[in-house]
């Protein structure tokens, strides 16, 4: 079944009226006609199941009727929020889509002292369309809520986002075959809590920035004994968390 967001000024009311993109999507290219069903999740994260009982073309207007509510459980338990340094060519992109796709809460880019793209004349516009990825994805991946995507003018401002635990992902802490900070944050994790994990763009982050951030309270941590590419690190983390929290459902850390 086909997954839609509603307008955040959208009313409950037990019928409504496609928005153009999703009229243009659900009825000029899936071609649903009436008495088609699809999924809608409203402001406040709940999922409707929704009936298109009016059509008129000419108009291009389409009249959903509102089924029936469902509960579903598609969200990690926690909040992920990841900081990546700037990177390069559409990598951004790639981890928007594929981070959304695993679960992730926020995305921050942030540039740093090795980052080689610059954002400086162009975040806004570079958000925005990052911000359509993560919706697109968020709908295929049928989650109930969309990431947010944020432009962090220094490490120091995107280091100091609330979290109840914070990382650096180190390539020197991989090299070291250091795995046991990852794995100790996972297990004190509680449901609701949020993590902030930070990680350098093409080339890392330096020594000296590794070193503000843990004198500021980060903890470095090793993500398995390779190097990780910079677009891959972030998806690594993601997939890590979700097998803690999701598929271990019966450890100490989701309860």
């Amino acid at each position: 079944m086909q997954h839609y967001f509603l307008p955040h000024d959208w009313q409950q009311t037990t019928e409504f009226q496609l928005d153009a993109a999703t009229y243009k999507h659900f009825v000029q290219v899936l071609r649903a006609t009436e008495g088609t069903e699809a999924e809608f999740v409203t402001p406040l994260h709940e999922l409707l199941v929704a009936r298109l009982v009016k059509l008129d073309s000419d108009q291009r207007s389409a009249t959903m009727h509102v089924e029936r509510k469902q509960t579903v459980d598609v969200e990690l338990p926690v909040h992920a929020r990841i900081i990546c340094g700037v990177p390069k060519g559409d990598k951004a992109e790639l981890i928007t889509q594929k981070a959304t796709e695993l679960g992730v809460h926020e995305i921050v880019f942030v540039p740093t002292q090795w980052s080689v793209a610059s954002w400086k004349q162009k975040a806004a516009k570079k958000l925005s369309r990052l911000q359509v990825i993560a919706t697109n994805a968020a709908q295929q991946s049928h989650r109930l809520a969309i990431p947010q995507l944020k432009y962090a003018s220094s490490l120091k401002e995107a280091a100091t986002m609330p979290a109840d635990f914070n990382l650096v992902a180190w390539e020197e802490s991989a090299k070291k075959q250091e795995t046991g900070h990852l794995v100790q944050t996972f297990e004190k994790m509680r449901i609701g809590q949020t993590i902030n994990v930070i990680f350098g763009p093409e080339g890392g982050l330096t020594v000296q920035e590794v070193d503000d951030l843990t004198t500021n309270g980060y903890v470095a941590a090793g993500l398995g004994p390779r190097i990780l590419r910079t677009e891959t690190a972030p998806l690594y983390f993601l997939s890590a968390l979700s097998y803690a929290v999701e598929l271990q459902k019966d450890s100490k850390n989701v309860n």
